[in-house]
């Protein structure tokens, strides 16, 4: 799953990317309104946590502008502004959810779980996709009742296909999504494929099939 943190003060953002890191996501951080307003126009993230006050912007106009252009990010404000109009605003504007600080980082961990589960599981704390159980707190997968272990990228590629499974993801999504956004200066996607040909080997079992569009990416099919 990939984050972005937008946040000014350098010691809070140290501090949000290196635990949200400890639990495998593959979190982006960005300081100031320009450089987050360049992200976002950019790439997609599974959650966004935007601070309100930063030093050349509003917050609230990263959400004004995120939601004007139709993508369905989950965004959580986390900021030290909590008067009842902030919180309002944030919420009218489409934020999911409003943490003020201070607060401790099992909170933060909680709320954006909650998030996640909400936007790509229908709010379960499960998936069962085919013959596949997979648990999103515990990163575990089982083919019918028998583990089936994945490394961090093979099971972060999985999720990523489970919750774009109606779609064509294209190598270049897929590997921003999972690797980071500086990856899209890489020469080849052997990264990629190796890991894809890893996968499909543990999934043989599965009623599920990662499908290769040559040229262009992958498809999960369901038999």
């Amino acid at each position: 799953m990939k984050i972005l943190i937008i946040e000014d003060e350098p010691h809070m953002l140290d501090n949000m990317r290196e635990s949200l890191e400890r639990e495998h996501y593959n979190v982006e951080a960005v300081s100031d309104f320009k450089s987050a307003s360049n992200k976002i126009n950019v790439y997609a993230y599974d959650s966004i946590l935007l601070d309100i006050g930063l030093p050349d912007g509003n917050g609230l106009e990263l959400l004004k502008q995120l939601k004007k252009t139709g993508k369905d990010d989950g965004v959580i404000i986390v900021s030290a502004k909590d008067s009842l109009d902030d919180r309002l605003a944030g919420l009218d504007l489409g934020a999911d959810d409003y943490l003020p600080k201070p607060f401790h980082m099992a909170e933060l961990h909680a709320r954006v779980k909650a998030v996640l589960r909400r936007r790509n599981f229908d709010g379960n704390t499960t998936i069962e996709i085919g013959n596949l159980t997979i648990n999103p707190e515990s990163r575990t997968v089982k083919i019918e009742t028998e583990d089936t272990v994945l490394n961090r990228k093979e099971y972060d590629i999985l999720i990523y296909l489970i919750t774009n499974k109606n779609r064509l993801v294209t190598k270049t999504a897929l590997a921003e999504h999972v690797w980071g956004d500086h990856i899209d200066q890489a020469d080849s996607f052997d990264f990629i494929y190796s890991q894809i040909k890893n996968l499909r080997k543990k999934l043989k079992k599965a009623t599920i099939r990662v499908e290769a569009v040559y040229g262009v990416g992958y498809k999960l099919e369901i038999d």
